[in-house]
C-alpha cells in the first residue's frame, strides 16, 4: 500500500512540476508531513503533563511514551534520508520524560527533518538503506510521515479519552 501511495505521489507530481506550476514530490511529501507534525506538536503541548503517563489499557504506551516514541523514530528516519549515523530509535523514549523535555525533543526532531524534506527530488531519489533493504530517500522520508499518522492517530484517541478535541478536529482559522 505504501509503494502504491509513493508512486501515485511522484507520478502525479511529475507532469505538474514539469510545467512548472506544482511541487516537488519531496515538496508534496513535506507538505503532507508538516501536517501531521504540527498536529504531534500541538497535541503535546495540549495534554496536561499530569496526563503524560495516559494509557488507555496497560498493554500501549504512554502519551508522553508515544511523543518520545515518536521524536526518536523521526531522528532516525531523517538521519538515514540525510546519509547520516541515525540514532537508536528508542533513545528519546528511554531518555526523555518530562512534558517539557518531550516536546523539546519532538521539535528538535522536527528541525532536523526539516533538512531531509527540504532536498530536491533528485537527491531524494537516491537510494539508501533501511530495514536490511535498499529504499530510495523519498520512500524513507514518506515512511516517516506514515508513521507519525500512525502515532498521531493513536494520540487523538488518548487526547478524546481525556474530553480534549485533537487539534485535526478543531475548526482552522480563515485566512
Amino acid at each position: 500500500m505504501l509503494k502504491r501511495a509513493i508512486a501515485v505521489l511522484a507520478l502525479a507530481a511529475s507532469p505538474l512540476a514539469a510545467q512548472g506550476n506544482a511541487p516537488s514530490a519531496v515538496g508534496t511529501a513535506r507538505m503532507l508531513w508538516e501536517d501531521v507534525t504540527g498536529y504531534l506538536v500541538r497535541s503535546a503541548e495540549d495534554m496536561p503533563a499530569g496526563k503524560y503517563d495516559f494509557k488507555p489499557t496497560p498493554a500501549v504506551r504512554s502519551f508522553g511514551a508515544i511523543i518520545g516514541h515518536v521524536a526518536g523514530a523521526q531522528e532516525m528516519f531523517c538521519a538515514v534520508a540525510l546519509g547520516e549515523k541515525p540514532p537508536a530509535e528508542d533513545a528519546v523514549e528511554k531518555t526523555a520524560k518530562s512534558k517539557e523535555a518531550l516536546i523539546a525533543a519532538l521539535k528538535a526532531s522536527n528541525d532536523h527533518c526539516r533538512k531531509a524534506y527540504a532536498m530536491s527530488d533528485a537527491a531524494a531519489a537516491a537510494m539508501t538503506d533501511v530495514f536490511g533493504g535498499r529504499q530510495s530517500k523519498l520512500y524513507v522520508l514518506m515512511v516517516n510521515t506514515t508513521h507519525d499518522n500512525e502515532h498521531y492517530g493513536n494520540l487523538v484517541t488518548y487526547l478524546r479519552m481525556n474530553g480534549m478535541v485533537p487539534p485535526s478536529s478543531r475548526p482552522r482559522a480563515r485566512s
